[in-house]
């Protein structure tokens, strides 16, 4: 065992100042802390990536995921080096894919989504079609069928011939029914969700994702594009993780530069930028535009930030 806290102790210290770790929850008799499983770990590589992972504050679906990859990546680049960190598809046994090869692989959309506005009814959507976003998402919650289809063919409507991409957020039979782009979906829709049905009516499918095990899990369905979050901490939707920071980010997008990526969660027009450095092709917002004493003046200054 001692092998194995040494080789975690080094990847941990390699990184410590990489904004890879964020802080350990406290643990208690209802919340254990994440368990190592020494039986079926291939290696010492695979034991120490994942010690190293809870240490630096990764859930454990997550950390069970980066210990296979630093067994592989190990492996696979002649040996083992602390200061490196799993980036590549293969890291983490993500499908070898390209779209064309997939027959389940979900309709294109851009690979650069730019500003993503996700409002919350279809006055804000038309609004943001007139500010010429290029991507918007519907975020309607309403338990009562009628306004949802009321509000989802009205966005549909609002973004026809448009500059404006639509994607609805969790109604995915009513997207369909309305003729819209495409669907946005979180892990848990992935489950009740027609996703054959989706993908043969010709909608486009982003999927959300909180960490390396949710994008992995998302990999396999070959979405359209997929969004990596919280960024930072937001009171819009209660996380599923802790915010993943930046550095979590610059390494997410690396390791899934393959697909069109949308970061979300808590960005506003200080952080725009360094989010849109990390090499995602979107940039979702909420506050920064729904909040903003002019809307569609913020539209094209966070278009501006992004580009800057």
């Amino acid at each position: 065992m001692s092998l194995i806290r040494d080789l975690a102790d080094q990847i941990v210290a390699a990184h410590r100042n990489d904004d890879l770790c964020i802080p350990i929850p406290s643990y208690n008799l209802h919340n254990p802390p994440p368990l190592i499983d020494n039986e079926v770990a291939v290696d010492h590589y695979e034991l120490a990536g994942a010690l190293a992972s809870i240490e630096m504050g990764f859930i454990e679906s997550d950390a069970r995921i980066l210990g296979k990859a630093w067994s592989r990546m190990t492996l696979q680049d002649g040996g083992f080096n602390p200061f490196k960190w799993p980036s590549r598809p293969e890291h983490f046994d993500l499908l070898p894919w390209t779209r064309n090869m997939n027959p389940n692989a979900f309709k294109e959309c851009p690979k650069r989504l730019g500003l993503y506005g996700v409002m919350p009814d279809a006055d804000w959507v038309k609004r943001m079609v007139d500010a010429e976003i290029p991507t918007v998402q519907l975020r309607f919650k309403s338990d009562e069928k009628a306004k949802i289809r009321k509000q989802i063919k009205e966005s549909v409507a609002a973004a026809k011939d448009s500059k404006t991409l639509l994607f609805i957020n969790d109604y995915w039979q009513e997207a369909i029914d309305a003729g819209a782009y495409g669907v946005h979906l979180g892990q848990e829709d992935l489950v009740d969700a027609n996703l054959e049905e989706i993908r043969g009516e010709g909608l486009r499918l982003g999927i959300s994702t909180h960490g390396y095990a949710e994008l992995a899990h998302a990999d396999r369905f070959c979405p359209s594009y997929i969004a990596m979050g919280a960024v930072f901490p937001t009171n819009l939707k209660k996380m599923p993780t802790a915010p993943q920071g930046l550095g979590r980010l610059y390494q997410y997008a690396k390791l899934m530069s393959h697909y069109p990526l949308v970061a979300i969660g808590g960005i506003d027009q200080e952080s725009i930028h360094a989010v849109a450095k990390s090499g995602v092709g979107s940039v979702a917002v909420v506050r920064a535009i729904t909040q903003a004493k002019d809307p569609k003046a913020a539209v094209k200054h966070l278009q501006e930030l992004m580009q800057a």
